[in-house]
């Protein structure tokens, strides 16, 4: 497993695929990785990868932006979640509790362009305020927003590439073999994540020529999987979160608090830059932490702390420090409800 690694171009003999070429963003260094499959399974960014096979190959995605904010809880004062099953144009609406504060969304909005960072319009944010105020006793405003964020589904682009419209377009999968070599897995959906996956595997095994076997992971546990008998927030890491009370109990300096207003501690920053592959502050607060999208001005708040933290384990200068402040910030404040921030 290897991160932070981005495929610049395939490698090739003749109409079979080899293999990939590779930079890795923290260092610009460049690799070439051999393998006897490709599998592309890049979501939204599928016809990037089949494009540096032809340049000519048709598109496969329809990408479909779906938008939520977050709330405090209070919005919605029960351990219950909340499904409008038909708004004001039809799509469906929900709000659940999670992580201490209220989740609302979501909207189905087809996109000609994507990116990394796609950002919510404001027709979207007002799709939710306003038809979560027809049911929610407090009426949400745009200043209530703690964090908006969206998401690009890979919805499997249909023949009729004339239609605009993303709810009428299937939420099944597509598989193919784009070229010799080169398998691409898109559209699908959370809940068939096991059946994608496991056709994908057997049609690599099929183009290897390796002897076929059963799937054997389907009642296999994940890392870290047990039965929690408390509501410490802590057992989201599973039996992993002993090593973290164990950080504290050698080092009680790291039970020290990120921010006032959430329970995440240094260990837990310690933790995530030994053994979870974290490298940047965004790859904390975003997508360890989740904080950025729980609440993003108190993402801002923790940047600086967690920054010194990381440069710590990772033997880096202040130069860097500031750096990774700066541009977690930048990115961040695209997460706060702003005028400016909502095309």
């Amino acid at each position: 497993l290897i991160n932070y690694m981005k495929v610049t171009s395939l490698i090739k003999d003749g109409e079979q695929i080899k293999g990939v070429v590779t930079t890795d963003a923290i260092t610009n260094e460049t690799f070439r990785l051999k393998a006897k499959v490709v599998i592309n399974a890049t979501g939204v960014f599928v016809d990037e990868i089949l494009q540096m096979n032809d340049s000519k190959a048709k598109k496969t995605v329809r990408p479909s932006q779906g938008v939520h904010i977050v709330l405090k809880k209070e919005f919605l004062n029960s351990d219950s979640a909340l499904m409008i099953p038909k708004t004001s144009d039809g799509r469906v609406l929900f709000a659940v509790q999670w992580h201490n504060h209220l989740l609302v969304g979501t909207t189905d909005t087809p996109l000609d362009e994507h990116s990394l960072e796609p950002r919510a319009l404001k027709e979207e944010t007002d799709f939710i305020l306003n038809n979560a105020s027809r049911y929610f006793k407090i009426k949400p405003k745009e200043s209530d927003i703690l964090s908006i964020f969206s998401g690009l589904r890979p919805l499997a682009a249909p023949t009729d590439n004339n239609s605009n419209s993303t709810k009428e377009i299937s939420r099944d999968h597509k598989l193919m073999l784009s070229a010799k070599g080169l398998i691409t897995i898109t559209g699908g959906k959370w809940t068939t994540y096991r059946r994608m996956a496991e056709e994908t595997v057997d049609l690599a095994i099929k183009e290897i020529g390796i002897p076929f076997a059963e799937c054997k992971t389907e009642l296999l546990p994940i890392h870290g999987c047990e039965n929690a008998t408390d509501n410490k927030y802590l057992n989201i890491y599973g039996t992993d979160r002993n090593h973290i009370e164990t950080l504290i109990k050698r080092q009680p300096e790291l039970g020290q608090q990120l921010h006032p207003d959430f329970p995440y501690t240094h260990a837990e920053v310690v933790w995530s830059t030994r053994n979870e592959m974290a490298e940047t502050v965004e790859d904390i607060l975003s997508r360890r932490l989740r904080i950025l999208i729980i609440d993003a001005r108190a993402a801002i708040e923790m940047s600086t702390t967690v920054a010194t933290i990381m440069a710590k384990e990772q033997g880096a200068d202040k130069q860097w420090e500031d750096e990774q402040v700066k541009s977690f910030t930048k990115l961040a404040e695209g997460y706060t409800y702003k005028s400016k921030n909502i095309k």
